[in-house]
């Protein structure tokens, strides 16, 4: 389906190769979580060199909603269509900037937060908007399209922000170095496997079969070793 260019800056660029069936698992999921009116207008802010553009663009337009184009989120107070946007989906930088210029429509009802730890001091801050209905806290590596695990972050819930629980189609471990579930409490790390899975890397036979291994846990199926603690 595409390729999407990955760690540039701390070495050799690797083209992970993702196919159309791990795109489709994204899109179904995505349809399974949020309505037809909360992808009514999404804005489309992240360059297409990274896999969060990958949701903007093809969950509305796989279900008949509008992507409003901008260089970058930060542009949203100024645009025409500002006030057509129902779901922001950005990185809690971003989203911390909009809300001190005051940048966040009354239309968005949605907000999507990836690519960095999320704090619960900025939820709350978000779920001041009265407009705002819920807050979701996004994990996932390009290797598994985009996103693998999701969780909805109650206005009430003052806990420290989670990762969730995997998408569908999607398996989440936490292992040791023997690739063993690690107990409760103790750290480990963070593999996936299911239908979300890149082929491997393009040229990069050695690197995709150090990262993308057999599923100890499941007879044909594939592990991608995040390296994430």
């Amino acid at each position: 389906a595409y390729l999407m260019y990955t760690s540039g800056s701390t070495g050799r660029p690797k083209g992970t190769a993702i196919e159309h069936h791990s795109a489709v698992t994204l899109l179904r999921w995505a349809a399974d979580v949020f309505s037809d009116a909360a992808i009514a207008g999404v804005l489309a802010s992240t360059s297409i060199c990274f896999d969060l553009s990958v949701f903007e663009m093809f969950v509305p337009l796989s279900r008949g909603g509008k992507i409003i184009l901008a260089q970058n989120a930060l542009q949203l107070p100024w645009l025409p269509a500002a006030e057509q946007v129902t779901l922001l989906n950005t990185v809690p930088s971003a989203m911390m900037e909009l809300l001190r210029i005051q940048g966040v429509p009354a239309s968005v009802r949605i907000v999507n937060l990836a690519g960095e730890p999320l704090q619960r001091k900025l939820v709350q801050q978000i779920y001041q908007h009265p407009n705002i209905e819920k807050v979701y806290n996004l994990y996932g590596p390009s290797e598994d399209t985009t996103y693998s695990t999701f969780a909805l972050i109650e206005k009430a819930d003052l806990r420290p922000p989670s990762i969730g629980h995997p998408i569908s189609n999607t398996q989440v471990y936490l292992l040791d170095a023997e690739l063993q579930s690690v107990s409760d409490g103790t750290a480990g790390e963070l593999c996936i496997s299911g239908d979300g899975l890149a082929r491997g890397y393009l040229g990069r036979p050695d690197l995709t079969a150090e990262k993308f291994i057999p599923d100890p846990f499941g007879v044909g199926r594939r592990l991608y070793r995040t390296g994430d603690l």
